[in-house]
């Protein structure tokens, strides 16, 4: 099924196939962080595969995910005499992955359906830098597809709705539903002519949750989204979730129904795989308790009504559920990180190129501060 809204939520440029065939994997969301926060310039240099501890294809993985989970922004280079892009670490990535964060070392799981979400979701400026993953979470049947036919859904979208100058080559996507199928499977085959395809059987973490099971061995091998109650996430994590999607439409007090939260493309539904009785009823028992939020019924259609503004209300529960990261001692606001990293919001000194003007309508796309 095609959606014209689809130019709207992705970035296809540079967006597929950039993962080298490399699932994220433990510990490296972490690591990039760390390297990022001293040097902007940790992805480029020559001996990053020492500092990262990965092989070189793999700090280019590292880069990739990076960005696409919204942790890292890249931007121009302060010194006009380098074409790399350097790259800061964003406010989020400080409360997540800091040593003195959220999770640094993503040992709850919700922290990982957090990550799913961060990835799949656009708003405020910041696209999905993975195309290929936004299409089958939210434009895929609800139904069983061999990996050809995953293939064949993304192409069919990507060529739907974007010029041609903007469709990928075809190894490409075949490459993005190779590494989908790593990332989130149980029961994957292991392919002993993909790099890395034993090591993603056991690295990749997202595997916990549960999201994609498979049928059959060989070509005609089916793969499913599982749908349902999850049990490993939070309710505080999906009722940020729904808020964060709400104030894409409002950005003052007000509501949105649950099916719109169900069902929508880009919604928490969609990208949790959960039908709307079952989001419903994972988040009852937080809204139940909480003074800004409460569950609402007119004309037969529920909804999910907030006293307050939805984004920075999403942070507020999203906050609270890891112990009120932002009130320890020294946690900077998203201004003071964003002044230490002014290429976060494209204040970096910007070179005097002919290509400068691409690169800052690139970060007009990116979400600010965070």
């Amino acid at each position: 099924m095609s959606d014209s809204r689809l130019p709207e939520a992705v970035e296809t440029s540079g967006s597929f196939g950039r993962h080298e065939t490399f699932a994220p994997r433990f510990g490296w969301l972490h690591k990039a962080y760390m390297q990022v926060k001293h040097d902007s310039e940790i992805f480029h240099r020559e001996d990053a595969p020492v500092l990262l501890g990965v092989g070189k294809n793999m700090v280019n993985s590292m880069r990739y995910w990076s960005k696409a989970f919204k942790l890292t922004q890249e931007h121009a280079h302060e010194d006009s005499s380098k074409n790399a892009r350097a790259a800061s670490p964003t406010w989020r990535a400080r409360w997540l992955l800091d040593e003195e964060g959220a999770d640094p070392y993503l040992e709850d799981t919700g922290s990982l359906w957090l990550l799913h979400w961060w990835l799949l979701s656009s708003g405020s400026g910041a696209k999905c830098w993975v195309p290929s993953w936004y299409v089958i979470f939210n434009l895929a049947a609800r139904s069983r597809l061999t990996s050809a036919e995953m293939t064949n859904v993304i192409t069919r979208n990507i060529h739907e709705n974007f010029d041609e100058k903007y469709w990928p080559a075809g190894e490409s996507i075949s490459r993005d539903v190779e590494c989908m199928i790593k990332m989130y499977a149980l029961d994957q085959e292991f392919n002993p002519l993909s790099p890395g395809s034993f090591e993603d059987l056991l690295m990749s973490p997202f595997r916990e949750l549960g999201l994609l099971e498979g049928q059959g061995k060989g070509r005609d091998r089916t793969w499913r989204f599982t749908s349902g109650s999850r049990s490993n996430l939070p309710a505080p994590v999906l009722a940020y979730a729904c808020l964060d999607y709400a104030s894409r439409s409002s950005v003052n007090a007000g509501s949105i129904s649950l099916a719109r939260l169900a069902g929508d493309p880009g919604s928490p539904g969609r990208t949790f795989r959960m039908r709307e009785p079952e989001l419903t009823k994972a988040i009852e028992s937080l809204v139940s308790d909480h003074p800004d939020l409460q569950i609402v019924e007119a004309l037969g259609q529920r909804s999910l009504a907030f006293s307050k503004a939805p984004l920075p209300l999403a942070w507020d529960v999203l906050d609270a559920h890891y112990g009120h990261v932002r009130d320890r001692e020294g946690f900077p606001t998203p201004q003071e990180w964003t002044k230490k990293y002014p290429g976060l919001d494209g204040n970096a000194p910007k070179p005097a190129r002919k290509k400068q003007p691409q690169q800052i309508e690139v970060l007009d796309l990116i979400e600010e501060n965070s």
